[in-house]
């Protein structure tokens, strides 16, 4: 019986194939929009990841996502020193500076100044805890030097469009095109880091070591920046380019006000609780202590809560869902009107209505399964086209997703063959015999 229910199925190609790309298209839609969304959700905490290194983040009670930095006293870092269990704390400035970048406009032979806005992004003086986890050009130590910053990968493409980064498509090609724009200081030697004792990861260099290159320069708040090396970063939510320079530097590219801590990084020693360490900052201190996850928890939380992403997304979910059980209920309803004679005469032959009902539902479920695949296919192969750190498109396909798509495309699937099984169920063996 399941062969005839396949044989009836594909027996009108031109309505088999616009029943599988209807439900493809819905699934491809739900598997695209929600890809997209997760995307964007992980964006607005990929800082909170590639600030790594420490367990705990302590911070204003009022922050409510990693961008709403509510600055604290500088003191409050040797409060949470003090608490026992602590084996080190660090500062961390995060905050938007504006980077002033000069060009020679070519057409007229002047000098053109242009504004950008950046993240700017702080580590300790001595540790760098916090710093990037890959670089790709340059050296971390060398933001022990005077007036040196580090920039994202990404972000210097947008500082700096003029100098040919857009037109490189490779890594190997922008390398190249950043050796052919930098310039060597002399003399190229990295400044001695300070020893800390109670930070044991602190970074430290041998003088005689020669220095990376000067890339580009800019001004922030007056003072020079020399880009010295190029990090690859997570994308951001805010998409502007990331700046790592030094805590007590970065006080400097900023106007100067007079609460500039915006986060403690915090390790505790090993063996000790995080929630009772936590709980154990809060109550000395008064600040908010977080751990990485649920910093990130918050962020994401925030996000759901307070902005317009999650109904955007899910409006158009829904669109497509509707869309798709439109489609395939109709087109799926007319092809068992045309095999209502074929269903007629089955149950003239003695078939009961529960293998009718198993034949309409095999063929339901082998369109969905086709439709299904097609769907997360289609949205897999445009999330691959669009893939990589240059991308402007946030997409990222959990398992989640798959799982979600897979039920909403069974859903589909049964309220498109509900009619056509109400129709089989009363539908009268006597059929067969009219004219």
């Amino acid at each position: 019986m399941g062969w005839i229910a396949i044989r009836m199925l594909t027996g009108d190609r031109a309505k088999f194939i616009g029943i599988v790309f209807g439900l493809a298209f819905a699934s491809a839609l739900i598997m695209q929009q929600g890809s997209i969304f997760w995307g964007l959700m992980l964006r607005t905490c990929a800082q909170i990841y590639d600030l790594r290194g420490a367990d705990l983040w302590v911070m204003d009670p009022s922050v409510q996502f990693i961008d709403d930095v509510k600055p604290m006293l500088e003191r409050q870092l040797g409060i949470v020193r003090g608490v026992e269990g602590i084996q080190w704390a660090v500062p961390l400035y995060k905050g938007n500076a504006r980077a002033k970048l000069t060009f020679l406009d070519k057409t007229t032979g002047k000098r053109v100044d242009v504004t950008e806005q950046v993240i700017l992004i702080g580590l300790d003086d001595n540790s760098l805890v916090g710093e990037p986890a890959e670089m790709f050009t340059g050296n971390l130590l060398d933001l022990h030097r005077p007036n040196s910053v580090i920039v994202d990968k990404v972000g210097l493409r947008k500082l700096f469009p003029r100098q040919g980064l857009n037109l490189t498509k490779t890594p190997e090609e922008f390398k190249s095109q950043l050796v052919k724009l930098s310039r060597r200081k002399e003399p190229a030697i990295m400044s001695k880091s300070i020893q800390t004792n109670d930070i044991p990861n602190t970074k430290t260099v041998d003088t005689a070591s020669e220095a990376s290159p000067v890339l580009f320069e800019m001004e922030m708040n007056e003072h020079r920046a020399e880009v010295v090396g190029v990090c690859n970063a997570s994308r951001t939510f805010q998409s502007n380019a990331v700046i790592y320079t030094t805590f007590s530097r970065a006080k400097e590219f900023v106007p100067r006000e007079r609460k500039l801590l915006s986060y403690v990084l915090v390790k505790v020693q090993p063996g000790q609780n995080h929630a009772e360490i936590a709980k154990r900052i809060t109550q000395q201190s008064g600040l908010a202590a977080l751990t990485t996850d649920e910093f990130v928890a918050k962020t994401i939380n925030y996000y759901l809560r307070y902005t317009g992403i999650p109904i955007n997304f899910m409006t158009t979910v829904i669109l497509g869902f509707i869309v798709g059980t439109a489609i395939a209920g109709q087109m799926f309803y007319s092809f068992t009107l045309e095999n209502i004679r074929q269903f007629g005469a089955l149950k003239a032959m003695g078939v009961g209505n529960l293998r009718i009902v198993g034949m309409v539902l095999l063929q339901a479920g082998l369109v969905g399964f086709l439709g299904y695949g097609l769907g997360v296919g289609g949205a897999t192969l445009f999330g691959m086209a669009n893939r990589g750190q240059n991308s402007e498109l946030a997409f990222y396909t959990h398992w989640y997703l798959l799982l979600l798509d897979a039920g909403a495309t069974m859903i589909i699937c049964v309220l498109a063959s509900l009619l056509s099984v109400l129709k089989v169920v009363m539908l009268e063996p006597a059929i067969v015999f009219r004219g």
